[in-house]
């Protein structure tokens, strides 16, 4: 995947800390998708570390690649983990209690620990640095 990116700092002679914007699915133009989003609530950059192999300067706008696996690998935790644990809560509950009362709150249950577990992964992906940019081209 790439994407355009300004070079912050040069942290040393192979890494920069570069400044990424934040693709969304509605563009954050709320006349489109019916105004249910807020550019307020929505953090536009996301800051993080590339290899630097062309020696980028700060101030520098780059092409910085990603891997997709690992993009759609952290996209599937955020996205899918809580439908799964949602449905499968839900079809245990209505194994057990054959109540719809008791299925739906255990399925809301199961997409509520979906979310906490992509809450984490997430803070696990940015602790550990582990999405890995690599500075492509310098365009600037």
């Amino acid at each position: 995947m790439e994407q355009i990116a300004r070079v912050n700092r040069v942290v040393s002679d192979t890494v920069a800390e570069i400044a990424v914007k934040r693709k969304s699915a509605c563009g954050h133009d709320c006349s489109q998708c019916g105004g249910g989003c807020s550019e307020m609530l929505v953090q536009s950059e996301v800051t993080a570390m590339a290899f630097n192999p062309l020696h980028a300067r700060a101030g520098d706008t780059v092409q910085v690649e990603s891997e997709t696996k690992q993009v759609l690998s952290i996209a599937a935790i955020v996205y899918l983990v809580p439908l799964i644990l949602f449905f499968l809560l839900y079809a245990v509950g209505r194994m057990i209690a054959h109540v719809e009362s008791v299925s739906i709150a255990l399925g809301g249950l199961g997409f509520f620990v979906g979310i906490a577990v992509a809450v984490y992964a997430n803070s696990v992906v940015k602790r550990r640095r582990l999405t890995s940019f690599r500075i492509t081209a310098i365009l600037d």
